[in-house]
């Protein structure tokens, strides 16, 4: 059986935040052959394209995880109506220099929770448009726009009886969509 390693990329730093908890429930609806890595994003320097010919080795290694990676799963919140900026540094870092893009070919799914009542659309519709750009295949449906409420994830931290079946179903199509489009 072929085994697939995906690389996530969670949008947010902060020690407890709701999307790495999502990042890792989510990870635990898919089959036995996925494998999930959170890619560390935190620890690069800004993007300045003085640095393309000589990235530093937290940029190497960032895009080094991505080309080892089947898919990725990118799950983020929503700052302003868009990205974090941490996400967006992480996304032109591994992109750069012209030409050299990691994210290319990788097939993609977009996932967010936040307190908000829209969840993370705007920012996913965002990132979606960058992905678009940088030739990463990305699931369109379904779409996940989560609302943090009681009840999302459950005691042991797995997604909550009322939105087990919906992700389930999300994660199905994840899977088939990187079994579609991994190299």
């Amino acid at each position: 059986m072929r085994k697939y390693q995906i690389g996530v990329i969670v949008g947010s730093l902060r020690q407890d935040s709701f999307n790495r908890k999502l990042a890792n429930a989510v990870e635990r609806l898919a089959p036995s052959d996925f494998t999930f890595k959170q890619l560390a994003i935190g620890d690069l320097p800004l993007y300045n394209q003085d640095d393309d010919a000589h990235p530093v080795a937290n940029v190497r290694r960032l895009k080094a995880e991505i080309a080892a990676s089947q898919g990725l799963l990118f799950v983020t919140p929503e700052y302003n109506r868009s990205i974090p900026g941490v996400l967006k540094n992480a996304l032109d870092q591994a992109s750069r220099p012209y030409g050299q893009s990691a994210w290319a070919g990788k097939p993609a799914g977009v996932l967010g929770v936040s307190v908000g009542a829209t969840g993370t659309a705007m920012a996913q519709q965002h990132l979606r448009n960058v992905l678009a750009y940088l030739d990463a295949p990305t699931l369109g449906q379904p779409e996940v726009f989560i609302q943090m409420k009681e009840g999302l994830f459950d005691e042991a931290d797995n997604i909550g009886a009322a939105s087990r079946k919906f992700l389930q179903g999300w994660m199905d199509q994840y899977v088939a969509w990187v079994k579609k489009h991994a190299a």
